[in-house]
């Protein structure tokens, strides 16, 4: 996979989200949810939802693991996903069709 394939399938869950996220929650997260809903006292659930997506994603990007399924998935970074180009492309190096998988530097 590549880094079009990729931002074509990111486009694509964002247009189904309002669509498909109806979510049934297992008893834990309920309680979970409305312990963190009591303590923290935000307006809507949806809105601790929302604080917890951003969490998630914060951490998974801080600890490398985005990077590391987007590597094995989509052959890329989160960094060249917001670039919009490899790291080949963006040093002038040889282009993603020409790569070979023994010549990557950035591996896990």
């Amino acid at each position: 996979m590549s880094l079009d394939e990729l931002t074509t399938d990111v486009e694509s869950t964002y247009a189904d989200l309002d669509d498909e996220l109806l979510v049934s929650l297992d008893s834990q997260t309920k309680n979970e949810l409305s312990l963190l809903s009591a303590a923290l006292g935000p307006e809507t659930t949806a809105d601790l939802v929302r604080r917890a997506v951003h969490l998630l994603f914060q951490s998974t990007t801080d600890t490398g693991q985005l990077d590391f399924h987007l590597r094995q998935g989509y052959d890329v970074t989160y960094d060249e996903y917001l670039s919009g180009m490899t790291y080949e492309e963006m040093s002038g190096g040889i282009s993603p069709s020409q790569s070979d998988d023994k010549e990557r530097r950035y591996q896990f």
